[in-house]
């Protein structure tokens, strides 16, 4: 068809229609925000900054609200940006060491709400101290001047739970790397029996995380830096079923 065909009239008539539902619109009150126009969704307001740790207390204090944001759900995911990244290469400042396990549903720096460059972690399973790990803790109290080692614990622990099947069959050393786990956490297990304690695993569980606070305590450097004010080990329990951290 040509261009004096039904083309035109139908299209006259659509913007006739347009025309007419601007005109109602428009005295019905409807309003364009000019201010608006062209502006980008706003972004998220960042996460508060966190005040400078200059002590165990404020250490501890740190960790504590953490671990009760990830539990409520109320995260800030702190120290994460790629700006904040950039820093971090002319060195680092963490504020916690944490000794956890590796359990893969307790990372430390979730758990505890924190980001790159605010805690030295070291992690083994049941929390297990060897000279690598001692030596690890050593020197972030000795060169980074951290002021808090955490030894983290958690609820239903594997190795703990290996180790406390063991003592409860008498089974003897399988002769493999495992030995040495299970050697570390039986006096934890054998303080539960003597308890008779209830709930044996949960009981080992605490058990072994307040003998690992005492044997740090005592070591080298660590009961240096303890005595003189500048550092406290303590320690905590994290609960898988509620995400809650408990401090023992």
């Amino acid at each position: 068809m040509g261009m004096h065909g039904p083309w035109p009239r139908r299209a006259a008539l659509r913007l006739g229609v347009l025309a007419g539902v601007g005109a109602v619109a428009a005295a019905c009150g409807t309003k364009t925000d000019d201010s608006a126009v062209g502006q980008a969704p706003s972004s998220p307001a960042p996460p508060p900054s966190e005040p400078a740790v200059t002590d165990p207390d404020q250490a501890l204090a740190r960790l504590k609200a953490g671990a009760e944001r990830f539990a409520s759900g109320g995260v800030h995911r702190p120290d994460q940006d790629t700006t904040y990244r950039a820093t971090l290469s002319a060195g680092q400042h963490p504020f916690a060491c944490v000794l956890s396990c590796v359990d893969s549903r307790v990372p430390p720096e979730i758990v505890f709400d924190q980001g790159l460059g605010d805690l030295f972690v070291t992690r083994t399973a049941g929390q297990v101290v060897d000279h690598a790990v001692l030596g690890s803790i050593q020197y972030g109290v000795a060169e980074l001047k951290i002021p808090l080692v955490l030894v983290l614990g958690h609820e239903k622990c594997g190795a703990v739970k290996a180790t406390v099947e063991a003592v409860e069959k008498g089974s003897p050393p399988g002769g493999n790397d495992i030995d040495a786990l299970v050697a570390a956490i039986k006096p934890a297990v054998q303080q539960a029996e003597d308890a008779k304690a209830a709930d044996m695993l949960d009981a080992s569980v605490r058990n072994n995380v307040k003998n690992i606070v005492a044997d740090l305590g005592a070591r080298p450097v660590l009961s240096a830096a303890v005595a003189a004010g500048t550092l406290k080990v303590a320690g905590a329990r994290y609960d898988l079923d509620t995400g809650e951290v408990e401090f023992l």
